[in-house]
């Protein structure tokens, strides 16, 4: 029997062959039997059945398939063995096989699937390969097609391609719906290419037709992002020129942006205007942003007053608006304040999540209650709240700080039992109070615990270094600071100074004059590199 290079047996071939003749022209109708009785297929699926198979046990087909080929397969027999193939590469490849062996041309239909298959995949320059192949047999892609496609580049990071496409259809005279320059919009800046947002914007207002009070809104967000809020202000102004009305979406958004360059009392005028003027009522989003903006400035009188206008205007607060003021009281030093608004939320039937309890816990710490934090951890844990990283960073930290080492240990081993991903800041209170009372193996046994979970930071080497230099173990110390430089930190001057001081008092000047030429080598590699990144 004879056998091709990749293990086909070549009767095999024939086999399949002369199978599929067969059923292309033995009858009109296929019927067969199954469980739920006779069942009649079209000869064209078996045709397609075959050649599907044979493309998959064959890297190529000989003369006779492909003069046979020719002459039976059509665009719509390709697009049926297109969609049997559940991988997109080796569709593709079929497609190709059938443009660059047969000439053939396609439809729309099969290079719509086959797109969309290969930008699902992560395939993109197969795609834009298809793309072109696409536009060589004068296909043009309708609007969903091309809203698909540009959203897919650009997510992918190929904006240039999402570009091209534009224009092409542009240039064809495709229609592209807003729906697709919206979206494209979006993905730009959530990429952080406001340039290209703004360049792409101007671009619309060429074509007022192109532009909606979403697409503004959407250029807005990314000016606040940015920290342009007077730029985004412009835009505003320019909004009713093009057609085009804010709505709530267009002021929270201008709020928020102010807020997060800490002009508040401006955002609280903006907040009036829109109470004042505008046809449509602020929001608890609107009201949240701007008491938040008040509480991260611990400016609790005027948060208040805005907490009771938005009750007045009827306007039922929700869990951020709470979680913002009982931070800000606590922020503040005013845990009976704080304690106040939480029995507000309560009266309000608004259930506090981790964030408002955490920031409670906070508050008890802050004043030395910390058992009472620790009552409350018991009780989220009641109430089925689960606690985060930050509940536990804040009572570990408090507890340290009490020098209750073992009951911040207990902490320790809770939060390894759940399923919270730790960082090193929760780990160095604990290290570092059993360095300071002189317990360095069990501060060394929290660091390999730590490192199952994370990496030491250069806070942690810190603790250990000193920690072990205060207890004369100068073998450790060195080990440490070789490890800390490995992991890419380097020690500060007084870190430096105590390891060089435990060096010199055991004898060994000629390792300190070594870390110091070390931190040097290191400090002028640092420099060195720093030069040779281009400013611009």
């Amino acid at each position: 029997m004879l056998v091709f290079p990749n293990g086909i047996p070549k009767l095999m071939t024939f086999s399949f062959i002369a199978v599929f003749r067969a059923s292309h022209y033995r009858t009109l109708t296929q019927v067969r039997l199954s469980d739920k009785g006779l069942i009649i297929t079209p000869p064209d699926s078996w045709f397609v059945k075959i050649v599907s198979t044979l493309f998959l046990c064959s890297n190529s087909f000989d003369d006779k398939f492909l003069g046979y080929s020719r002459k039976h397969l059509t665009p719509s027999h390709v697009l049926e063995v297109i969609k049997r193939f559940k991988n997109p590469n080796l569709a593709f490849k079929f497609f190709q096989f059938t443009r660059e062996r047969l000439s053939m041309s396609h439809s729309f239909w099969t290079y719509n699937m086959l797109l969309r298959s290969l930008c699902q995949a992560s395939l993109h320059s197969s795609a834009k390969l298809l793309y072109d192949s696409m536009r060589c047999d004068g296909q043009l892609p309708d609007s969903r097609l091309l809203g698909f496609l540009v959203s897919s580049f650009a997510l992918a990071d190929r904006f240039d391609v999402s570009k091209e496409l534009i224009a092409d259809a542009q240039c064809n005279g495709v229609q592209v719906n807003v729906i697709v320059y919206n979206n494209f919009l979006n993905i730009l800046i959530k990429h952080s290419k406001l340039d290209d947002a703004i360049c792409l914007f101007r671009e619309l207002t060429r074509t007022p037709s192109c532009l909606e009070t979403f697409t503004f809104n959407i250029l807005i967000r990314g000016l606040c992002t940015a920290g342009k809020v007077d730029e985004a202000f412009e835009l505003l102004s320019d909004m009713r020129s093009f057609g085009c009305s804010p709505d709530i979406v267009t002021y929270n958004t201008l709020l928020h942006g102010l807020c997060r360059i800490d002009q508040v009392d401006r955002a609280q005028g903006l907040l009036k205007e829109v109470c004042l003027k505008c046809e449509f009522a602020p929001t608890v989003v609107s009201y949240t942003t701007v008491i938040s903006g008040y509480c991260r400035l611990s400016k609790m009188k005027e948060a208040s007053f805005l907490f009771d206008e938005m009750v007045r205007m009827g306007i039922k607060p929700n869990v951020f608006t709470f979680s913002a003021l009982v931070d800000g009281f606590v922020k503040a030093g005013d845990m009976a304040s704080a304690l106040g608004m939480h029995k507000k939320m309560l009266f309000h039937g608004c259930p506090p999540n981790v964030v408002t309890l955490t920031s409670l816990i906070d508050g008890y710490c802050r004043v030395g209650w910390v058992n009472h934090g620790l009552d409350l951890l018991h009780k989220m844990d009641a109430q089925h709240v689960p606690a985060n990283l930050y509940t536990f960073s804040v009572l570990i930290s408090a507890l340290c700080k009490s020098n209750r080492l073992k009951e911040a240990r207990n902490l320790l081993r809770l939060l390894k039992q759940s399923d919270i991903v730790p960082q090193s800041f929760v780990y160095n209170p604990v290290i570092d109070g059993y360095c300071k009372s002189g317990n360095m193996d069990e501060a060394n046994a929290i660091v390999t615990e730590m490192e199952e979970k994370c990496k030491p930071d250069k806070l942690t080497f810190t603790i250990l270094i000193i920690g072990h230099c205060m207890k004369g173990r100068t073998p450790e110390a060195i080990g440490i600071f070789y490890k800390m430089l490995e992991a890419g930190s380097t020690p500060d001057d007084v870190t430096i100074r105590t390891l060089s001081s435990c060096l010199l008092k055991a004898g060994m000047p000629g390792e300190a004059a070594r870390i110091k030429e070390t931190i040097s080598e290191k400090q002028n590699t640092l420099l060195n590199s720093d030069k040779s990144i281009p400013v611009h």
